[in-house]
């Protein structure tokens, strides 16, 4: 990905979350030199995985398949000391597919939280014929495998432990404010891909970093 789509990116989620009133924590808007200045923040935030994080999927295409996120909330894996759990918020488009993948470790909620309607779709990796019963805001749903369940803004689905997901903007009902809450999330261990090539993009530095990703953020004294 062109660091100036990332540093775009970055700056039109922050501005949505805005419109959809959601406050975002002042490090969120920091430019590079203001991370540089404050390291025992940027170390912290470094340290779990917090912050921004724009994604291709190692595809190149990012309006086909991408997402952008911001973790606000997270602990350390494995660590008994740490935080149990995270929170994060996602922009996804209209049609931007982020695509299957599971979690051995993490549970989590996702939680439409404005704008348009998300599409989530499941199937079990061990039986990709078998059917899928989730819960929604306490209703018991089964689905088929693959088949998509529309999420409302405010309505909320939750994701078990292995099982396939993927989940994109129903096209023509605008871009979806999303918002997760769930165990600790390590995005380095905790990923398991179907067909991705990357969890993370590679970056064409065309022009300079604005706000950093999380696993740009300055760490060293």
């Amino acid at each position: 990905m062109k660091r100036s789509t990332i540093n775009s990116v970055i700056s039109d989620t922050a501005a949505f979350a805005a419109a959809h009133k959601r406050s975002l924590p002042s490090w969120a808007y920091w430019k590079l030199e203001e991370y540089e200045v404050n390291r025992e923040v940027s170390r912290y935030l470094n340290a779990r995985q917090m912050g921004w994080d724009v994604t291709d999927f190692g595809g190149g295409d990012f309006a086909a398949r991408g997402l952008t996120l911001l973790c606000l909330r997270n602990g350390i894996l494995g660590d008994p000391n740490e935080r149990t759990y995270a929170e994060k918020l996602l922009f996804v488009d209209e049609m931007q597919e982020a695509p299957f993948h599971f979690h051995k470790f993490k549970l989590e909620d996702i939680i439409n939280a404005g704008g348009g309607n998300l599409m989530i779709e499941f199937f079990h990796p061990e039986d990709e014929t078998a059917p899928v019963r989730v819960q929604a805001d306490g209703h018991i749903i089964d689905l088929r495998p693959r088949e998509p369940l529309k999420l409302k803004p405010g309505q909320s689905v939750t994701v078990d432990r292995g099982v396939h997901h993927r989940f994109y903007g129903e096209k023509g009902a605008g871009p979806c404010l999303v918002w997760e809450v769930s165990a600790v999330n390590d995005d380095l261990t905790d990923n398991y891909f179907l067909e991705a090539p990357d969890r993370f993009a590679s970056v064409d530095e065309d022009v300079a970093i604005a706000t950093p990703l999380w696993n740009e953020i300055p760490t060293q004294p």
